[in-house]
């Protein structure tokens, strides 16, 4: 089976600078609408949390939208509001099963492209331990596909892309799958702006980094734009700078970019105190614990 990430190690620069960016709540306000109406009910439904659905409903946009967890991979995130789910009084009081995850934990642990692929062959191959989880994960995908329309980029996208493709190479770096990402971004019509649309099949957002830029650029020409602390480990997990944007503030976040950071980027002065003002700024914004366990 051929590696769906071969075409980020075959990519050639045509610029002297990369610029890698996010997607979902990132370049479009479409965090909290793929959540709430399609992340959310598929959560409550198929792993049969109707008794404790204000609960589960409270943890997945916690863990999705409001935390330290924000964009990451949906299958750790499934993980990661299980876990802090099966643990509230008022779910233990209320005798609610939490599903099976033993098998999904051990799959997260040896595969390094979590995706509706990957996951796909493991159940056609046999580990039934992942069947329930695949039909969540369908059942989103079919949803965000019947739901997710018309959201438009946050304002200044368009121009902010026109201005970086003058100097950089840029790439959609995310984990939602492929097929949302160019629907979403053809949808738009902001894809030509990008070289390569990088979803989960691709592997994680470090790999699409590593794989695509960092061998190929001097690391202070690479930048990471984000609204997610995942975003801020790829780049730094490849010694590339990072510009935030900030949830709840997305509108602000890219006026400054399109009116001061990408100038300071292309002119070598973004690195050092004033990225860190920026990332201190985005670190606050999201809380590493619920409100309900302070």
């Amino acid at each position: 089976m051929s590696d769906p990430a071969q075409v980020l190690r075959d990519f050639t620069p045509t610029k002297q600078f990369f610029i890698g960016i996010d997607s979902d709540g990132c370049i479009f306000d479409s965090m909290e609408i793929k959540h709430k109406e399609c992340f959310t009910p598929m959560f409550i439904k198929n792993f049969h949390l109707q008794a404790v659905s204000k609960y589960a409903r409270e943890v997945w946009e916690f863990v999705n939208l409001y935390s330290k967890d924000r964009g990451a991979n949906r299958f750790p995130a499934l993980v990661r509001a299980i876990k802090l789910l099966g643990v509230r009084p008022q779910v233990l009081a209320r005798h609610v099963k939490m599903p099976d995850i033993t098998g999904l934990e051990e799959w997260i642990k040896r595969e390094t492209k979590l995706g509706n692929a990957t996951l796909n062959n493991e159940v056609k191959g046999g580990n039934q331990s992942l069947a329930h989880i695949k039909v969540w994960s369908d059942a989103v995908n079919k949803a965000v596909e019947d739901i997710v329309h018309g959201v438009p980029p946050f304002p200044l996208v368009r121009e902010t892309l026109e201005k970086m493709n003058a100097l950089a190479d840029c790439m959609c770096i995310s984990q939602t799958p492929a097929d949302a990402l160019k629907r979403e971004w053809s949808e738009h019509g902001i894809d030509g702006f990008v070289k390569i649309i990088a979803g989960q099949e691709m592997g994680t957002k470090t790999e699409h980094i590593k794989f695509a830029a960092a061998p190929k650029y001097a690391p202070e020409k690479i930048l990471m734009i984000g609204d997610a602390p995942g975003d801020f480990k790829a780049a730094k997990g490849n010694k590339a700078l990072f510009f935030p944007i900030v949830p709840g503030n997305e509108e602000r976040s890219w006026e400054r970019l399109f009116n001061e950071a990408l100038d300071r980027f292309f002119k070598g002065t973004y690195a050092g105190a004033y990225e860190a003002e920026l990332v201190k700024e985005f670190d606050a914004s999201l809380p590493e614990h619920p409100h309900w366990k302070l």
